[in-house]
């Protein structure tokens, strides 16, 4: 959870300045790039979730 949580934190950060400096287009790229990529890591880590794990005895 820390993780995507982080992710999206980077992602965020990196959307604002690249918004914010001229000539930092690309920073905004990258950060839509780890943002699609923290909500498929979510919603792949949220889908799997569901099941218990059994502990081998």
């Amino acid at each position: 959870m820390s993780l995507f949580l982080f992710l999206i934190l980077v992602a965020v950060v990196l959307g604002i300045i690249g918004v914010a400096v001229h000539g930092l287009f690309y920073l905004l790229v990258v950060g839509c790039v780890v943002l699609v990529a923290a909500l498929v890591y979510g919603a792949m880590r949220f889908r799997r979730g569901g099941r218990k794990q059994r502990i081998a005895r």
